[in-house]
């Protein structure tokens, strides 16, 4: 008998993990093997309990889904990555590939494509929701670099440029030019608009 595919779900919705995990459960080839909450408890569950296939929430507490996948796959690169999200941005699609994911697909998905996805990513393929794909290609590469996107999540609060150059240890002139960069590259007309248009893309 071949043995089950050993499966994490990490999900902070406790309803929509046991509704996941009971739907899994019904497979005869899957085994629900671990469940966490945060992003920041993903890794250490993978490594305690021999993982086979990480099923990954984008938005977590802790960490996200995309940046718990990251560290998995650096410390752990045999364990296939499966990212699901409510969201489907483009953007996420994009950051989640980078981030050694081998699959990405939204929530509502059909349980019986969950499963399968499961059995293709450990077969060695890469399974992606057609919708967001050609969403991805259609918008493009996140034109954000990383010190920008860095500037914006924490202008996200309302902070003044003030407290973000102490909060980043940059000079307020450095954050008033990564700021108005990222306002002219998203055409917007100001720091609220640009995080929030950056987030609607999945680019934060």
């Amino acid at each position: 008998m071949t043995s089950s595919i050993k499966v994490l779900l990490a999900e902070d919705q406790s309803m929509v993990r046991e509704a996941l995990a009971a739907l899994l459960g019904l497979e005869d080839d899957i085994e629900v093997v671990a469940q966490v909450a945060r992003g920041d408890e993903v890794l250490a569950a993978v490594g305690a309990h021999g993982v086979d296939v990480a099923l990954l929430d984008i938005e977590m507490p802790g960490c996200t889904g995309i940046e718990a996948a990251a560290r998995v796959h650096r410390e752990y690169p045999r364990v296939k990555l499966v990212v699901l999200t409510t969201f489907g941005r483009p953007g996420y699609l994009r950051s989640a590939m980078e981030a050694g994911a081998d699959a990405f697909l939204v929530k509502d998905a059909p349980a019986a494509q969950l499963a399968e996805a499961v059995r293709k990513v450990l077969a060695g393929e890469r399974v992606i929701d057609p919708t967001l794909a050609a969403a991805a290609l259609a918008e493009g590469a996140n034109p954000l670099t990383e010190r920008e996107r860095e500037v914006l999540r924490a202008a996200a609060d309302g902070s003044t440029n003030a407290e973000l150059a102490k909060a980043l240890h940059l000079s307020q002139g450095t954050v008033r030019n990564y700021l108005s960069t990222a306002i002219q590259k998203l055409a917007v007309r100001n720091r609220a608009e640009a995080v929030r248009t950056a987030r609607e893309k999945g680019w934060l």
